[in-house]
């Protein structure tokens, strides 16, 4: 449903993508490289069916310091040849129905309009996705929670440096923010509905 004043969707639901568009230039990421092709094929699949089921997609991006930076910008910084990160970046590229929140910081709510924006969507569960499942993913669902958002992630559409940290983060999440942790598959199936 679309609401006549904005022409914004509406739904209960939204899809964050956290730092999905990102050169993931940093130390001690062998790992998380490696887990980069699974995670693509998760997201990718997971966007679409978000997609057939009018839910929106909303990018949460880091800056990454760039003050005079947009996020078309980093889209093609993210995706040009040799960039660690273009795999996973080439997978999710927006569409024009999607939005994009860049961030300064590790939660999506820090000094941004996210808060603003799921608002005006009328979203009152989110599902989190994304880098890294240990930090910006673990901030912003520490956020989410305090405003009173259910929290939905996706155990395989999420990731970090090592397996333990991502593995500790769903637990945190689970236990500490009151989250549902599912599979990719679990939330298309659920979507599907």
């Amino acid at each position: 449903m679309v609401s006549a004043r904005k022409g914004l969707p509406q739904s209960k639901t939204a899809l964050l993508l956290i730092d999905v568009i990102n050169d993931l230039d940093f130390e001690d990421n062998e790992e998380l490289l490696a887990g980069l092709p699974q995670l693509a094929q998760n997201l990718a699949r997971l966007k679409r069916a978000a997609r057939k089921a009018d839910i929106p997609v909303i990018y949460l991006n880091d800056n990454f310091n760039n003050w005079h930076s947009n996020f078309n910008e980093q889209l093609k910084a993210c995706t040009r040849p040799g960039a660690k990160g273009k795999e996973l970046a080439e997978a999710l590229v927006p569409t024009k129905q999607d939005f994009f929140v860049l961030k300064p910081m590790h939660s999506g709510f820090f000094g941004t309009p996210l808060q603003i924006l799921l608002d005006k969507l009328g979203a009152k569960t989110l599902i989190l996705s994304g880098i890294a499942a240990d930090i910006c993913v673990m901030y912003t669902a520490n956020d989410a929670y305090m405003r009173d958002f259910k929290l939905i992630i996706a155990s395989d559409g999420v990731i970090s440096n090592h397996q333990k940290s991502t593995d500790d983060a769903l637990e945190k999440m689970q236990w500490l923010l009151k989250a549902r942790i599912a599979t990719v598959d679990e939330l298309i199936a659920s979507l599907k509905k």
